[in-house]
């Protein structure tokens, strides 16, 4: 057997995610904290980053690199009321830098902040009734859900239910509120009866679809879960395991990977087949290797079978057959519609996520005037932030939508009747200069990058065609660019490998066409394609089932062999 990697070493030393975490906050000489306790400050939902735009000039300079750090919320299903949203806004306007980030996993992170105002910006965070925990790190990250604004009470419930689940899955320990809140400390010996003495081999990912659309990406999931309605009512959830979107460059034991059917289960089982499949992982993954610790090399190396069997015995029930669901689209629905309950819903373009000031946009404040607005005259309505990096104003009487379609004009918050479908269709990582695992941009190309695609799409009359373009800085996949009719995935500064053939629904994976070229190479690739599919597509088909079939790319194989 492999010995366990050294976080393995740091998780079981760390007394139950303590650490030196205390120690670290309150040395004065440095901007950084401790080497383990960076991998721990990733349990209480933070990272370490440090200006990579300046890391040479200061290592010439024999300055430390110009360290600071980001918080990220556990925010299930994405769902913050106007209060919290304003209290979220207030921190990161004194605390971070470049304002509130929405992420690809429907939640917020800020940052910017200083090792001297990390535990104040936590405490902001708990005093409107949130927090960090487990947000980072190997446990089970943001349970997400389907923002779909027509259904509101099945929201409702799935929104119930991803909310237990979060609170069930996260860690038992206290450490986050002696940390941040200076709780008095405790002997560090509380039990771990699901995450166990290590927690996960790596991070877990849990997702709640609502057929017709799959904006969550169900099949990236580690477990996926699809609702199944009846009649207007919620009568359980397909089961889908083994998502993932990471890959390592080089590396052929890494991979990304769809997530696989093993059956059908009730709203009431839905606890417990979570339960079992975490447990499973925590049991039988990977330890030694990093690189292959994702629930989804668990399947495969122990096939479907197993892994259904073994989830089934660890629940105490059977799944049942899956049933039949069909997703038109995954994109997020703009401009306001009404619910089931006759309340409104506004979906908001946000360009990659990003609530800043900044060159004359004020999403920010525009964000913040919208939801005192909420605050004061429909308090009970909810920002709803979706997986695509967007945001929704949902549950809104009629008699306040004037006020809302004015201060998002005002402050550029009405993209989405002007955009091309290209640009409400793209997501991108944030990379340089802040995350360190990025090799090449991603967020702050687009803003050149976009404009120049528009044009070739507008060459061959292709101008609002619908085309899903995920960006990623590295391979790790935060964007989930190989599920995307075009992905782009940094491979060094200026270089990407160019992805193609990707499902618009996000059934289909997408397969390598070019590796390693920079734009010219990009637009030329693209510019012999968007012709060819101007000239020989059928009616009504999409860019990547072109693709597919004209053998431009041939998709890998889902992996269910095994079942």
């Amino acid at each position: 057997m492999n010995e366990p990697s050294d976080l393995e070493r740091i998780k079981r030393e760390s007394r139950r995610l303590r650490g030196t975490l205390r120690e670290s906050l309150a040395d004065p000489i440095t901007g950084a904290l401790r080497v383990d306790d960076v991998q721990l400050l990733k349990f209480h939902g933070g990272y370490q980053q440090d200006d990579r735009d300046v890391r040479e000039a200061r290592r010439l300079a024999k300055l430390e690199p110009d360290y600071s750090f980001f918080l990220r919320l556990r925010l299930p299903g994405g769902v913050m009321s106007p209060t919290q949203w304003l209290a979220m806004d207030a921190m990161a306007r004194h605390y971070g830098a470049r304002g509130l980030r929405l992420t690809s996993r429907q939640t917020i992170q800020t940052h910017g902040i200083r090792k001297v105002d990390l535990r104040a910006a936590a405490q902001a965070v708990h005093a409107c009734g949130l927090d960090t925990i487990a947000a980072c790190g190997d446990g089970n990250r943001n349970v997400v859900v389907a923002v779909n604004p027509l259904l509101s009470r099945v929201h409702a419930q799935i929104f119930e239910q991803a909310q237990a689940l979060s609170l069930h899955l996260r860690p038992a320990s206290r450490a986050w509120y002696e940390t941040w809140l200076n709780e008095p400390a405790t002997e560090g010996n509380e039990a771990e009866p699901l995450l166990g003495d290590a927690y996960l081999p790596r991070k877990f990912k849990i997702g709640f679809a609502v057929p017709p659309d799959n904006d969550i990406d169900v099949f990236s999931q580690d477990v996926g879960l699809v609702a199944i309605i009846e009649a207007g009512d919620l009568v359980g959830y397909n089961v889908l395991v083994g998502g993932g979107m990471g890959a390592t460059h080089g590396n052929t034991k890494t991979y990304p990977r769809m997530g696989s059917p093993i059956g059908f289960i009730t709203p009431d089982q839905v606890t417990a087949l979570a339960e079992a499949a975490l447990t499973l992982q925590r049991d039988h993954g990977d330890r030694s290797d990093r690189a292959h610790a994702r629930f989804k090399y668990t399947v495969d190396d122990h096939g479907l079978a197993w892994i259904k069997a073994e989830i089934e015995r660890r629940a105490g029930f059977g799944l049942q057959p899956a049933r039949d669901f069909e997703f038109t689209q995954r994109g997020d629905r703009f401009g306001w519609r009404e619910g089931e309950d006759g309340r409104w819903h506004l979906g908001l373009r946000i360009p990659f996520g990003r609530v800043h000031d900044h060159d004359g946009v004020t999403r920010q404040t525009g964000m913040r005037e919208i939801a005192a607005l909420l605050a004061e005259r429909a308090p009970d309505t909810q920002i709803r932030l979706t997986p695509n990096q967007n945001a929704m104003i949902a549950g809104v009487p009629a008699e306040v939508r004037a006020g809302i379609d004015a201060i998002a004009a005002e402050h550029d918050l009405a993209l989405h009747r002007a955009s091309s479908r290209l640009a409400l269709n793209t997501i991108a990582c944030v990379a340089l200069p802040t995350c360190g695992l990025a090799m090449a941009e991603s967020e702050r190309w687009m803003p050149v990058f976009l404009p120049k695609l528009q044009a070739l799409l507008g060459k061959h009359g292709l101008h609002d065609e619908p085309i899903d373009l995920r960006v990623s800085g590295c391979p790790n996949g935060c964007s989930r660019p190989y599920l995307a009719e075009v992905a782009l995935i940094g491979k060094a500064p200026g270089r990407y490998n160019l992805m193609l053939g990707g499902d618009h629904r996000g059934r289909r994976m997408n397969a390598m066409y070019r590796e390693n070229i920079a734009e010219p190479e990009i637009f030329a690739a693209l510019d012999d394609l968007l012709g060819r599919f101007a000239s020989g597509r059928k009616s009504g088909e999409h860019f990547g089932d072109f693709l597919v079939r004209t053998d431009v790319v041939v998709p890998p194989l889902a992996r269910e062999a095994a079942a």
